[in-house]
């Protein structure tokens, strides 16, 4: 029994420091002069100890606007995860609970959708937000990602766990379908309301290849595509790219810390029932 717990925590250990040895090493990197990152072998700790990275990186310019790029980026990542929250939840509502002809057909559809390469899907999205005049505003980041399959799914296997019993209640006390989903049925779904919030954040936040291929000024671009400016073409500035890095990760971080428990909670429930 000891051997065991002792290498259960042996592997605890070894996937703790997996994912904290490159946020460490971020932080060390943004810390150190020009000549000290580009120093062959690299050293862990930065000599001296500077804050070059972080003020080349906030000084750079017109050109460079990097606190208009957390901005975007911030203001785009809300307003999506909002929009998945509203459109997934009432799909997948009306996927768990109402009955309706096709409903098993139009569920597997959705699914379907999962299985598809993003990839493949970036010329027929351009062209239809070239077509809507969408190109280089923020609305190109914020509304072609607002139908989430995976939403749908999460929501709707969280959906069916709910106890029927609670809306037959509430259909007594005389509530319609739309107040049942409102004032019960949300309500119960905190966690796994959280959990998709958290989820859609991040996939808006970290999007890389979709804004680099819509957004073209650079004071509309998000902070991942204005990030890459920064990189030359034949050096490269390490701790302002890790200064940056470090920016963009902070609400990251801040965001799971606030809704672990909530993301936990909301992951345990959602498998408990197909």
């Amino acid at each position: 029994m000891a051997l065991r717990r002792f290498g259960l925590y042996a592997i605890l250990v070894v996937l703790t420091a997996v994912f904290t040895v490159p946020l460490i090493w971020m932080v060390l990197t943004s810390l150190k002069s020009y000549p000290d990152a580009q120093r062959i072998p690299s050293t862990w700790l930065p000599d001296p100890v500077e804050t070059y990275g972080y003020q080349q990186l906030l000084q750079a310019g017109s050109q460079n606007p990097v606190l208009r790029w957390f901005a975007n980026s911030m203001l785009a990542a809300v307003a999506q995860a909002a929009l998945v929250l509203a459109t997934a939840s009432m799909a997948a509502y009306a996927l768990a609970r109402m009955r309706f002809r096709g409903r098993g057909l139009m569920f597997a559809l959705i699914v379907a959708t999962l299985f598809v390469p993003p990839a493949t899907q970036i010329i027929p999205n351009f062209l239809i937000v070239d077509t809507l005049n969408w190109l280089d505003t923020l609305t190109v980041i914020v509304v072609p990602g607002a139908a989430s399959a995976f939403g749908v799914f999460f929501l709707r296997q969280f959906f069916l766990s709910l106890p029927h019993e609670i809306e037959e209640a509430a259909v007594l006390d005389g509530a319609n379908q739309w107040q049942i989903f409102t004032r019960v049925v949300l309500p119960l779904s905190k966690p796994a309301l959280a959990t998709l919030a958290v989820l859609a954040f991040l996939t808006n936040w970290n999007d890389f290849l979709w804004p680099i291929f819509v957004l073209f000024s650079a004071e509309n671009l998000t902070l991942p595509a204005g990030l890459g400016l920064l990189q030359g073409t034949y050096t490269t500035d390490y701790p302002v790219m890790m200064a940056g890095a470090l920016l963009a990760s902070v609400p990251a971080l801040i965001l799971f810390v606030l809704a672990q428990r909530y993301v936990i909670a909301g992951v345990s429930r959602s498998g408990l029932k197909g």
